[in-house]
């Protein structure tokens, strides 16, 4: 037994119908709906009595995706002199450049301000390839 309501629209929609013919349906009683607020929400069940026949399932939004995860980050860096800014930065651009195919996708852009001696890094990309990146930078900026 399913559980799954449909909006009048989604109704509308699989049938091939103007959503005001399924509301008018609904209030004429030939379509069972619960209303639910403003709106009517319609059982499967309640669908396929109307119709007389088997109406498939909507897929399930989540069903056949992979999940997806994805980090966004700035690092800023106080008191980083010009020569160790260039120096992270060419080590980070190139390990996100040479990277194994398959890996996900991972950007890194930086930025450096001489005045203030700070540097920003900017980082997005997935959850493991980031904390890497991380644990790479703080390995770096330590010695």
């Amino acid at each position: 037994m399913s559980d799954h309501l449909y909006s009048v629209e989604q109704v509308a929609e699989r049938l091939g119908l103007h959503v005001r013919t399924v509301r008018n349906y609904v209030r004429d009683g030939r379509l069972a709906a619960v209303r639910i607020g403003k709106q009517y929400r319609i059982a499967h069940e309640d669908l396929e009595a109307f119709t007389g026949r088997s109406v498939p399932e909507p897929p399930d939004a989540a069903a056949g995706r992979s999940r997806h995860t994805e980090v966004s980050s700035i690092v800023e860096i106080d008191a980083i002199d010009a020569t160790m800014a260039h120096r992270l930065t060419t080590l980070l651009t190139a390990s996100a450049a040479n990277r194994r195919p398959g890996d996900g996708p991972l950007r890194i852009e930086t930025a450096y301000d001489k005045e203030r001696a700070r540097m920003k890094v900017i980082v997005l990309g997935g959850l493991a390839d980031t904390a890497w990146l991380f644990t790479y930078m703080e390995g770096v900026l330590a010695s």
